[in-house]
């Protein structure tokens, strides 16, 4: 039986696995964002599923979540470091995913293709 306890894969894959984690990331790579601007950008997001994947990368140390004591409450978001490490990732899975859907005969277009790739520090 193989172990799979230190399998670097299933490491990276429990980090940004969830169905809108990659595209939080992504999009915080340029900016802080409030999470009424993460709605925007992020389509489908309940607000329950985008509150469960924001505590989620809050949790795994791969964003920052700064509250501000002002009211209404502000609440803005962030990378760590160890958030920013991860783009050239999320960078080549967007890279393999256009030419994915080019080779099927369908144009790739997203929020993803239309910024500039985020670059890590």
């Amino acid at each position: 039986m193989v172990q799979r306890e230190n399998c670097p894969v299933e490491a990276t894959l429990e980090l940004i696995g969830g169905k809108y984690k990659a595209l939080i990331l992504w999009h915080l790579a340029e900016n802080k964002l409030r999470f009424s601007e993460l709605r925007k950008v992020i389509h489908g997001a309940t607000p329950k599923m985008l509150t469960q994947q924001l505590r989620e990368l809050e949790a795994d140390k791969l964003i920052n979540r700064e509250v501000f004591p002002v009211v209404p409450p502000k609440v803005e978001y962030s990378l760590t470091e160890e958030g920013r490490s991860l783009m050239p990732i999320l960078t080549a899975m967007r890279d393999w995913g256009a030419g994915y859907l080019r080779r099927k005969k369908v144009e790739p277009n997203c929020c993803m293709m239309k910024k500039p790739v985020p670059q890590s520090n």
